[in-house]
């Protein structure tokens, strides 16, 4: 088998960026670090890199930022590349027929789940919304479908009890970029396995399209999930006074519960947090909040900004 000398990597986003420094760090640098364009960011606007884009250009690799990779120019540029294996890490964009078949190896992808369970564009925060026990990272070979290509190898790790996207990302993140060293390593043997996917076991985690709104019908162990699930972005929020106010953290109260109490109806202040009724007879501890505009405080500091007692309703 030849040596795969003539990789690309597509990726964006920082769970990415160990992956491209992996292969940087193994000897397998990219001939070409593809990526998506900059963006406005914040409420000023200013155009801002993805960190793949700044990490490979930070290690000398070329850089190329097509609106689409789809556009024929764009696949025109790759041809002279004549390339071994494209390798493809939360990117961000559906491949087209051609370009899956432009590479000799064809393409691989690294997937933040163990497929087919949370197919799709935010497995992280699906596996802990849904309160899974275990999640992990998955090779697999891209096809035409949605993440439902031949697996070629995974790795399963424990989501810890209060762990967040944010931190279970960044664990994932690394583990990634060792299973996918392993897995371009089999292709160059000729030794990697390709098992099919089982679709009808399939799962899906769609697009994160902004904050969650938290329906306090819900009980707190869901409620509590899906804030983690959120965290740090794009984040979930609870209205008060027909205010939205983001929920930065919140756990499922322990002791005493709110079995008469309607949800939304505030039971009071324990430590830090504000303790509200939600469904199920549960209580919500409202940890970490922040109003539009303003700094993070605990749930009880905002509960006295608020003049939230107890017998008071968001």
């Amino acid at each position: 088998m030849p040596a795969l000398e003539r990789l690309i990597f597509f990726g964006t986003p920082t769970f990415a960026v160990p992956s491209l420094e992996g292969l940087v760090a193994a000897g397998r640098p990219p001939r070409l670090v593809v990526t998506r364009p900059a963006r406005p960011v914040g409420r000023g606007g200013r155009l801002t890199e993805p960190p793949v884009a700044e990490r490979a250009r930070a290690l000398g690799l070329e850089v190329a930022q097509p609106a689409r990779v789809r556009d024929p120019q764009f696949l025109d540029l790759l041809r002279p590349l004549a390339p071994d294996l494209a390798i493809v890490v939360a990117f961000g964009q559906i491949f087209p027929r051609e370009l899956l078949a432009l590479p000799r190896l064809g393409c691989v992808n690294l997937h933040a789940s163990l497929l087919p369970r949370w197919r799709g564009a935010a497995p992280i925060a699906a596996a802990i919304e849904a309160g899974d026990a275990e999640t992990g990272v998955t090779t697999q070979r891209m096809e035409e479908g949605l993440d439902s290509g031949p697996v070629l190898g995974e790795r399963r790790t424990a989501i810890f009890p209060e762990e967040t996207a944010g931190e279970l990302g960044a664990r994932l993140a690394q583990l990634g970029a060792e299973l996918l060293l392993e897995t371009v390593a089999a292709l160059e043997l000729g030794t990697a396995v390709e098992r099919p996917q089982d679709d009808q076991a399939a799962t899906y985690a769609g697009k994160l399209l902004g904050p969650a709104p938290l329906d306090l019908e819900r009980t707190a162990a869901e409620l509590s999930r899906l804030v983690r699930s959120r965290s740090p972005e794009p984040g979930a929020t609870v209205t008060v006074a027909g205010e939205p106010v983001r929920v930065i953290a919140a756990r499922e109260a322990t002791g005493p519960r709110g079995v008469d109490a309607p949800p939304g109806l505030v039971l009071g202040i324990a430590g830090p947090a504000l303790q509200v009724a939600v469904g199920g007879g549960s209580v919500l501890s409202l940890e970490r909040v922040q109003r539009p505009g303003r700094a993070v405080v605990s749930g009880r500091d905002f509960a006295n900004g608020a003049r939230l007692t107890a017998g008071s309703a968001l």
